[in-house]
């Protein structure tokens, strides 16, 4: 799930090691040839398998979105050892419509407790789709910054690498700070990410202040003009 406080940070849930087969029914992946039996799926495929067909029902509806989370850093080069979920940004008015589709598919509609999301079922993969990322809604211009990329082959709007970095950083608070997770995804996408402006969104904040200042001092990222 992508940040949005205490659950959401797309690298910060517990890693998952086991292979496990792909969900059955008639979603079920091909590929294999006639008469084979599919092979098992490791967890990462899985949720790739299962974005690409989220994505391919927003995209032929017209929807608008955006991937996040720990797919959309893979989709921007980061690891390919992804998290329990994908999860899809829409603009908030758009979710009745969003849900309408996923629904038509013959996918679950889930409203949980928060109402910052909907959630789905796909593959046997967990799928969110957030209106809101660390308490601040999706946006028009959000979504105008979005990339468009291949995820294991199918393209769709990805999170600029600047509003991916700010959605994790801007979650950190005194109830949730895991450096750690967030981390490696500054290394892999540090040359895309325009940090003066993460600097100016939510420098002045003390959590994502300091790790601004951890990133500088790893030399992951520069330090601020005028500063040693």
């Amino acid at each position: 799930m992508t940040h949005n406080g205490e659950d959401t940070a797309p690298l910060r849930r517990p890693e998952v090691t086991e292979l496990r087969l792909a969900a059955g029914g008639p979603d079920q992946p091909t590929g294999t040839a006639p008469g084979q039996p599919d092979l098992p799926q490791d967890r990462s495929q899985a949720i790739l398998e299962a974005t690409k067909q989220i994505g391919a029902l927003l995209k032929r509806a017209g929807h608008r979105f955006a991937l996040a989370g720990s797919v959309a850093v893979y989709a921007h080069g980061g690891s390919r050892y992804l998290q329990h979920d994908a999860d899809f940004c829409v603009l908030r008015d758009e979710a009745t419509a969003v849900a309408g589709t996923l629904r038509e598919a013959g996918l679950p509609i889930r409203t949980p407790p928060e109402d910052w999301l909907l959630k789905t079922t796909c593959r046997g993969q967990n799928i969110d789709i957030i209106f809101a990322l660390a308490h601040q809604p999706v946006t028009e211009e959000m979504l105008d910054r979005a990339h468009v990329l291949p995820v294991d082959s199918v393209m769709m709007p990805v999170l600029s690498p600047t509003d991916l970095m700010h959605s994790l950083i801007s979650a950190f608070s005194e109830h949730y700070c895991d450096f750690g997770a967030v981390l490696p995804v500054a290394r892999a996408v540090r040359e895309k990410v325009d940090w003066e402006e993460l600097r100016t969104a939510c420098g002045d904040q003390p959590m994502p202040a300091a790790f601004l200042f951890l990133l500088e001092r790893l030399n992951v990222i520069d330090p601020r003009d005028g500063q040693p």
